[in-house]
């Protein structure tokens, strides 16, 4: 055997052997290809996990980069829109949302800690954004309980979407929800713990459209927060999670007691309070010192009729000093009296004053003739609605007669000089250039008169004849003058009716009241806007009539609310005052009853106070006053005028120096001094007894020249 085979097969061997029994290098090979792959996917991973993590950052901050601007003014709540009478008290809330902002002395500590341990555990440990509470909540929801948290938001991310987003569950996006992160942790930064936790407090709805915690505990308890109970700060505390769910004005109370009881024993699980004192607080009905909601909701409606016209004006008036009444935080202080606007309701609302039907409506204003200042206004009878049509305002009637102070005679005195005991025809007329015959109300002639028995007793062809010989030109100038707006120039029938309302009949005889000069009607006293600006509006009146026509208007006006005059239901025993009445009756072809009224007036004055009242119907072709009620306005007139004057000083005119007073047939007349006037020809004539006031009611001895200073 040579060598070559017997190596030959001893490799053949060694290559069975080998075969048979695998070398322990062979064997460790695929162990370490598995190593490898492991690595290769755990490397993948991370990799995919720090692109992932990249990305997620960058839409992230795509998001942020995208988010609204977040300030102040959008985390502070701020109050509603106020407007306050002439005392500083609230009278109307003009925004729906009821807010009144709690300030930090507000706030009761407990409160504070019963809102954290409720909506925020570790809210004081977060910068905006709390990664332990987003697991926990995602646990607690894998496990089928939230344990009284709203999701992953922290309390500040609550109160970014409560400020710049919707809570509608359609906005709740990716983007959304990134920008809400992003703007709270801003929030955060900018803001003290305190401070985010009394925007909250005063930013979340409570229900029942009040918004706020304060406004809430007036609204449920009518009480501040500092005087809350425990279990009525738990209460309130759980409300904006679901404030339908928990109201405690629910007829099932169960979900209401559940969630405080909820927030009570967090707070014992917080070591807020004692468990015992979570236990005892449990056992308090949630609706327990609760005001009653139908009496809030009378009251309320109640308080807002009184003073709806007011209101209404007001607003327009608001809206014309350049302000936006839809944006919260106005304090818009107003000319308003509220013991006058409410006896001024009472009246036309009560059973004082007889109306002929529920129908019958009501304009009304009473102003300041000193400034111009509304102190009342009534817009209607038995309103009810808010806002309604304001007749006082928006309606403008046939004045009757009681524009001829203003149209007819007024001029006279003005252009013509004439003196109030002036001749004047009362005879049958027709219009000029026509064959309308005009009659006076009692369809009888008087003859020759003096200009102030025409005027106290409503006769009406000397007013038209008095009419033309001013000029419509002059007539309408001076009206204007007034406030009272002509579509044209006045003549014929303007002499005893032209348009106007009570709000324009109060300021035009306020200017006659005070001396001559005349306000624009304002109702805005200031407004102070959220910033805490106040701007002063002060009414500047303009001279629109002298001082001796505006003196000898009033004192034959004092005649009109005489025993036998035409306003004699306006008396007041004792009382200084002046006015003038006004009917419009219908046309013949109407197919109303004879002697039916189709508008009532009634417009008088003190040195105090100027009031207005209308009466009619919204449809006067479907109704009438009868006659028998055509004083209505005068006793409204009488019973308001006469609780106004209650604790006001009775002060008389005093006849200014531009005067000369004339003893007449025991009744004191005026002329314009040093003025030259034409008696028109007609015989001299004295003023009926009783129209003016004897030499001792006026303070003069008889055939005196002298006269007061004016005061």
């Amino acid at each position: 055997m040579n060598e070559n085979s017997t190596n030959g097969s001893r490799v053949n061997r060694n290559q069975k052997l080998y075969d048979q029994h695998p070398s322990k290098k062979k064997n460790r090979k695929p162990r370490k290809k598995r190593r490898k792959w492991w690595l290769i996917i755990l490397v993948w991973l991370f990799i995919l996990g720090f692109i992932g993590s990249l990305a997620g950052a960058a839409v992230f901050f795509t998001y942020a980069n995208d988010a609204p601007n977040i300030t102040e003014a959008d985390l502070a709540s701020e109050n509603s829109s106020e407007i306050l009478d002439n005392q500083g008290k609230v009278i109307w809330t003009m925004s729906t949302q009821q807010r009144d902002y709690a300030s930090n002395s507000d706030i009761p500590k407990q409160l504070k800690q019963a809102i954290t341990s409720i909506e925020d555990r570790r809210f004081y440990k977060h910068n905006g954004v709390d990664p332990i509470r987003i697991l926990g909540a995602a646990l607690a929801n894998f496990k089928g309980s939230s344990l009284g948290m709203q999701g992953g938001s922290t309390l500040t991310q609550q109160l970014v979407k409560l400020s710049v987003f919707s809570t509608s569950s359609s906005d709740q996006t990716l983007k959304r929800k990134a920008q809400e992160a992003w703007l709270a942790m801003r929030v955060e930064k900018n803001f003290s713990k305190n401070q985010i936790l009394n925007f909250y407090i005063n930013k979340v709805y409570m229900g029942h459209g009040v918004y706020g915690m304060k406004t809430a505990s007036e609204y449920f308890y009518d009480k501040p927060l500092t005087q809350l109970s425990l279990a009525q700060l738990a209460l309130l505390a759980g409300l904006p999670q679901s404030p339908t769910n928990y109201d405690p004005y629910s007829s099932d109370t169960s979900a209401a007691k559940a969630r405080r009881n909820l927030v009570l024993q967090s707070m014992a699980t917080n070591n807020i309070i004692t468990q015992k004192q979570a236990n005892e607080a449990k056992k308090v009905s949630v609706t327990e010192g609760l005001k009653s909601l139908d009496s809030k909701a009378e009251l309320a409606n109640a308080n807002r009729k009184v003073v709806d016209a007011y209101v209404s004006s007001t607003l327009s008036e608001v809206k014309k000093l350049g302000y936006d009444t839809t944006k919260s935080g106005l304090k818009i202080y107003t000319n308003m009296d509220s013991n006058l606007q409410q006896n001024l309701y009472d009246t036309v609302n009560g059973t004082s004053v007889a109306f002929p039907s529920d129908q019958t409506q009501v304009g009304a204003t009473m102003t300041n003739p000193e400034n111009g200042r509304v102190v009342a206004q009534i817009g209607g009878r038995n309103v009810s609605t808010t806002l309604a049509l304001n007749r006082a305002t928006q309606t403008t009637r046939s004045s009757g007669s009681s524009i001829k102070p203003l149209l007819d005679y007024g001029p006279a005195i003005e252009y013509l000089n004439w003196p109030t005991n002036r001749t004047v025809v009362d005879k049958a007329y027709k219009y000029t250039g026509t064959n309308i015959s005009l009659n006076n109300w009692d369809g009888k002639f008087m003859g020759n008169i003096t200009m102030r028995t025409a005027l106290t007793q409503s006769r009406n062809t000397p007013a038209a004849r008095t009419l033309e010989e001013v000029g419509g030109t002059r007539a309408g100038e001076f009206v204007n003058s007034l406030g009272i707006p002509t579509s044209e120039t006045p003549g014929g029938s303007a002499a005893i009716g032209i348009d106007f309302s009570s709000e324009q009949a109060a300021a035009a005889f306020g200017a006659v009241a005070n001396g001559g000069t005349y306000y624009k009607p304002s109702y805005v006293k200031k407004i102070t806007t959220a910033d805490g600006t106040t701007h002063n509006f002060n009414t500047s009146g303009k001279r629109a009539m002298k001082s001796s026509t505006a003196f000898m208007l009033t004192d034959m006006m004092k005649g009109v609310i005489k025993p036998n005059a035409s306003a004699a239901d306006a008396e007041i025993t004792g009382l200084h005052q002046a006015g003038k009445s006004g009917l419009v009756s219908y046309a013949e072809d109407a197919g109303m009853p004879d002697r039916a009224i189709q508008d009532s007036w009634f417009t008088g004055y003190t040195r105090s106070y100027a009031l207005s009242v209308w009466t009619g119907y919204d449809q006067p072709k479907e109704n009438y006053i009868p006659w028998e009620s055509q004083d209505l306005p005068a006793q409204i007139y009488q019973h308001v005028m006469s609780y106004a004057m209650s604790d006001k000083e009775n002060k008389d005119w005093v006849a200014p120096d531009t005067v000369t007073p004339v003893v007449k047939g025991n009744i004191v007349e005026y002329e314009v001094k040093d003025a030259s006037w034409s008696n028109g020809g007609l015989p001299t004539v004295n003023s009926i007894s009783q129209s003016g006031e004897t030499p001792a009611e006026a303070g003069i001895s008889s055939g005196s020249a002298s006269v007061g200073s004016n005061n």
